[in-house]
């Protein structure tokens, strides 16, 4: 295909099955393959690693490149790469063996994937839990998990230290950044083992192991964030993980072919790609879509201790880094900054994000700010280890309430919410139903709940959602969050990007509030963009000329900083509800 302008070829040139065809024929990186995954025929990757482990050698052809970047810290991919073996080989040496789980608790700090590769390469499964949990909480993940080894910060060590006595199955805790030794029979500083990020290029390398490891084999737990109930341990394997290398690189090329141009060459001696990390990596979207694609393709990581635009542009500036995103409001902060002006981010080429609905405005604002950069989101959730669907450029720019089509190597269908379920036509709302090879085996531990989610490769979403002709999937709502006032449903999305459209706001969540005989109403809380000014009476009248009349919030809430949200960038409803009930 030749290359073309936007304006000699009208736009798309061709379909979205069309572009797929192309990225996955035989002969290209892209190609796929057919492989039974317990039982079930599955489209795959062909070309992608096999394991982990795979990725991790990969990553280390990157040499001298810079990795990771954590304030004056600067880690290349070869300096990387040999703290994994020396952590390896000590973990090999204290009888971690295959199958054992080893739980990470830390914030994003560079000894954070030194801990997730060490444990994947024995074959170890490994179990990151959530930095943000309390003790108690980190104490049920350990519990859980039957986590053998932990490796802790030492702020997390000292959230955990009087839970420990509590967790039998616990052997071994390194914790890294204590200034301090540690009076505790079976806890090490991380640092008498692998020393500091800055020692870590001297180290001399250890063999990687040679325990045999399939695709299919158990590689993490990753806890679900629980918004009812114990959170359920996700069991991903190495495909699963693996998967998201591709499915990024799938959804660029098909902007490129979409718009008429050939997908560029990716030139390993070109400028290297960067990603300010914003999102954890105890997070899916953190570990599987940035971590591990960041690692295989030779991308610089520049971490942020504790999010400050102020700080964020200065990294992006000083790093030269192409990507950004994570949340919504992340790119919000940015866009409506006093002092964006004073910082140099002509390098950014894509800003991109997940876990929340976005507004039209912010697709508009960005190609705005970034007339260069491509604006995406995509969809997906700890049991599709990630990504499953992808939404940017041009497909984005024209279906900004969409979260995309499915990856290639991924279906969807959408199902009645009531069984016996069967599949809906498209343009009905239903529950979304996803299978793939990202698709996670089922819970650690609880055969009925994995049961009742994973149907023959299928997993049940528990997202509210639509399906256009072309495939594009709208996320209409969360089932169990839906509203119902009065017997009509409310989907909550539609609500938020009705108020999102307002110009004043820059944040938005709907809730439910009792109501003796309706059942229950809906209310609003909003965070208004900064210096803007907007009444609850203008909110409701601008929702009122816009949606039905039972759809319009009966209060609104003004919230002062952004809406708290979980580690998996979804707002926490169940906290902002309070605010009506205490009210």
């Amino acid at each position: 295909m030749t290359q073309a302008t936007p304006a000699s070829i009208p736009w798309p040139a061709m379909s979205v099955q069309q572009a797929y065809a192309m990225i996955t024929q035989p002969g290209t990186a892209g190609e796929m393959e057919e492989v039974e995954i317990r039982g079930i025929k599955t489209r795959t990757w062909k070309n992608a690693p096999p394991t982990l482990r795979d990725t991790l050698v990969l990553g280390r052809a990157h040499g001298e490149k810079i990795f990771m970047v954590h304030e004056d810290e600067r880690v290349s991919f070869e300096a990387f790469y040999r703290a994994v073996t020396v952590f390896a080989a000590e973990l090999a040496a204290k009888g971690v063996q295959k199958g054992d789980r080893i739980a990470i608790v830390m914030r994003n700090l560079p000894e954070w994937p030194v801990a997730f590769y060490a444990g994947l390469s024995l074959g170890a499964i490994v179990t990151p839990l959530n930095a943000w949990w309390t003790g108690g909480e980190l104490e049920y993940g350990l519990l859980d998990s039957g986590a053998k080894t932990l490796v802790v910060d030492v702020e997390r060590y000292e959230r955990l230290a009087e839970h420990l006595h509590n967790c039998p199955d616990l052997q071994r805790v390194y914790v890294s950044r204590s200034r301090e030794e540690i009076a505790h029979p079976y806890v090490t500083r991380l640092e008498t083992v692998i020393g500091g990020p800055s020692d870590w290029a001297a180290l001399e390398e250890k063999p990687l192991s040679t325990t045999p490891l399939a695709a299919d084999d158990d590689a993490t737990i990753f806890y679900t964030s629980g918004t009812t109930g114990k959170p359920k341990g996700a069991i991903g394997t190495h495909r699963n993980v693996n998967s998201n290398i591709f499915a990024a690189a799938a959804a660029g090329a098909r902007s490129f072919l979409r718009r008429g141009e050939a997908p560029p060459e990716l030139d390993p001696n070109g400028p290297q790609r960067g990603s300010l990390i914003s999102v954890p990596f105890f997070h899916a979207t953190g570990c599987f879509a940035v971590l591990n694609p960041s690692l295989f393709g030779g991308a610089k990581l520049a971490m942020i201790r504790k999010w400050d635009p102020d700080k964020a542009m200065q990294l992006i500036e000083d790093e030269r880094l192409t990507q950004i995103g994570g949340v919504p409001t992340i790119a919000w902060q940015i866009i409506e900054h006093p002092n964006r002006e004073k910082y140099d981010l002509s390098s950014i080429e894509a800003v991109a994000y997940g876990g929340a609905p976005s507004a039209t405005e912010l697709v508009r604002k960005i190609k705005e700010v970034w007339p260069k950069a491509s604006p995406g989101n995509g969809w997906g959730m700890t049991e599709t280890s990630a990504t499953a669907t992808s939404n940017s450029a041009e497909d984005y720019e024209n279906r900004p309430d969409s979260c995309g089509p499915a990856v290639p190597v991924t279906d969807l269908k959408i199902m009645s919410v009531e069984e016996p379920h069967r599949e809906l036509p498209i343009g009905e709302v239903g529950e979304l139903w996803c299978r793939g090879p990202q698709v996670v085996r089922g819970y650690w531990n609880k055969p009925e709940a994995t049961a009742q989610t994973f149907i023959d490769g299928w997993v049940k979403t528990g997202d509210l959602a639509r399906l256009d002709a072309e495939g594009f999937c709208f996320i209409i709502d969360r089932a169990k969050d839906m509203l119902i006032r009065g017997g009509e449903n409310i989907y909550c999305i539609e609500v938020e990007n009705c108020l999102y459209d307002h110009p004043a706001v820059m944040d938005a969540a709907l809730v439910g509030i009792e109501h003796k005989t309706l059942g229950e109403e809906p209310a609003a809380v909003v965070t208004l963009k900064p210096g803007a000014v907007a009444s609850e009476a203008e909110l409701r009248a601008f929702v009122a000329d816009r949606l039905a009349a039972f759809k319009v919030p009966v209060k609104v809430v003004f919230w002062h900083e952004t809406l708290p949200r979980n580690a998996n960038g979804k707002i926490m409803k169940n906290e902002l509800k309070k605010v009506f009930v205490e009210g």
